[in-house]
């Protein structure tokens, strides 16, 4: 007989030995599916942020998820499915599996539970923030400081003339009234039948001009003027916007806060408006549009043109009235006419009359000289003066095509003017409308929406394994 002590003590010494091997091999089964849930997290989101809006990318800079992806209706559910398809596409194992009793089975036997997306930043939550957060990003480099001395020096010196408050119609008004107050003498037109003497006041003819509208006294050529008309209730101004969860805090600590000079620069960089059109865009004039909010081309340009004719009927009345040359022609020209109907108390209210005529028609020249791509300064001097005083007898003919002044401002700083002043929200959400115009004009984005792109969101994810193990992750993803 022999013993067996080796023979015991190999089987004892092989309990152990397997126990350790074993335990080491779920050990790093156990590691190897964290491993592979982190990376495979890591692939699928960032596979979904791959998924940008190229047209978007192209026209505006911009990056955006389309959560409809080009399928006409935007919802996050079909992110979330497109982000559980690449997660499991990138779990799913290559081994052949065999058959029979040769049939293997995958070491960690991965499959995804849920991808829920827990937040996301819409483009158009906080009233359009997170898109102009990511225009800061993308202006970064813009030298801010420069534009924005310069246009609030501008809106300074403008204050200082009281251009956008004071009641320059109302002053005429007055005068006007103050004429009509005054009895005219009467002629015998017929026997025992009289008539008061007309006073052909040349200022009358410059104000029955008035209602013709700026634009077809100041562009010659008024066919040229686009009149191309979007339905605006179809755009993200006027619709009812699908909303985020706002603003990620996280990519406003890398990116900054929005900047509104930089989102005005932007704008200038990206948009059309009169005289330097962009091409293949819906609206011709779009920075008119960001300023006016109208259905139409024209529309849009024609308030600008208001606004403009406002601003430098004030200027120049301002300037008119202390110019004591031009006083003393007006007033030349009132007493002419006055003392032909023997009536001197109408000789200093028609004078201011005229003089506010005369105002009215060097202002038209001055939109028409901006509109030509000319300059015309914010307060002019006697040499900035363009009209002479028989011009208020004939407004259109005496409009002149005198370009450049050489001094002053330009059409397109007197509009960074008024975009500046524009309400923030009418801004944005205006500029919105248009990205969303163009975009819609290109092959298979005929229902883009930007309150459908998201460009930061949060995902909550949960793998289960075959061997019994669950596991989640929360991981925060976006362009920043």
């Amino acid at each position: 007989m022999k013993r067996g002590y080796i023979t015991v003590f190999l089987s004892l010494s092989l309990t152990l030995i397997l126990s350790l091997v074993f335990t080491v091999i779920e050990g790093a089964r156990i590691s190897a599916i964290r491993m592979k849930f982190e990376y495979v997290t890591d692939i699928g989101m960032n596979s979904v942020l791959a998924e940008y809006h190229r047209e978007l990318l192209e026209q505006y800079d911009l990056l955006f998820v389309d959560t409809s992806y080009g399928q006409g209706t935007p919802s996050i559910a079909n992110a979330e499915g497109h982000l559980k398809n690449y997660l499991q596409k990138n779990l799913q194992s290559n081994i052949d599996t065999g058959i029979g009793f040769w049939q293997t089975r995958d070491f960690l036997d991965m499959w995804i539970n849920s991808a829920a997306i827990t937040k996301y930043s819409i483009a158009s939550d906080e009233e359009g923030a997170v898109l102009k957060r990511q225009v800061t990003d993308y202006m970064a480099d813009y030298p801010i400081g420069g534009l924005l001395e310069k246009i609030t020096g501008n809106i300074m010196e403008m204050n200082n003339y009281q251009l956008d408050t004071k009641d320059v119609a109302g002053e005429r008004a007055t005068y006007e009234a103050r004429i009509a107050e005054i009895e005219l003498p009467k002629q015998e037109v017929e026997e025992g039948v009289y008539e008061e003497v007309p006073l052909n006041n040349p200022a009358d003819i410059a104000n029955s001009t008035r209602s013709i509208g700026v634009l077809n006294l100041v562009v010659d050529d008024i066919d040229s003027i686009s009149t191309v008309k979007v339905p605006l209730d179809e755009y993200i101004s006027r619709r009812s916007c699908m909303q985020g969860t706002g603003m990620c805090e996280e990519a406003v600590r890398v990116s900054g806060e929005p900047n509104d000079i930089l989102f005005l620069a932007y704008l200038f960089e990206k948009c059309g408006y009169y005289g330097e059109e962009k091409e293949a865009s819906v609206l011709q004039y779009q920075i008119e549009y960001l300023i006016a909010g109208k259905a139409t081309d024209w529309q849009n340009l024609e308030q600008v043109a208001k606004r403009l004719l406002r601003w430098r009927e004030v200027a120049n009345v301002l300037y008119i009235l202390s110019d004591s040359t031009k006083m003393a022609e007006a007033e030349a020209m009132a007493l002419a006419l006055t003392a032909v109907m023997l009536c001197p108390e109408l000789a200093e209210p028609v004078k201011y009359t005229i003089l506010f005529a005369w105002a009215y028609v060097e202002s038209l020249q001055d939109v028409k000289i901006l509109l030509q791509g000319g300059r015309v300064p914010i307060f002019k001097t006697a040499a900035d003066w363009k009209t002479g005083i028989n011009s208020i007898k004939n407004v259109k003919g005496s409009l002149s095509d005198s370009g450049d002044t050489g001094r002053g401002l330009s059409y397109k700083e007197y509009l960074e003017i008024m975009l500046f002043l524009t309400n923030d929200y009418d801004r944005t959400f205006r500029a919105m409308d248009i990205m969303e115009m163009d975009i819609r004009k290109t092959p298979g984005n005929g229902n883009f929406r930007l309150d459908g792109c998201f460009d930061t969101y949060k995902a909550h994810i949960t793998v289960v394994s075959g061997f019994g193990y669950e596991y989640e992750i929360e991981r925060l993803y976006g362009f920043y």
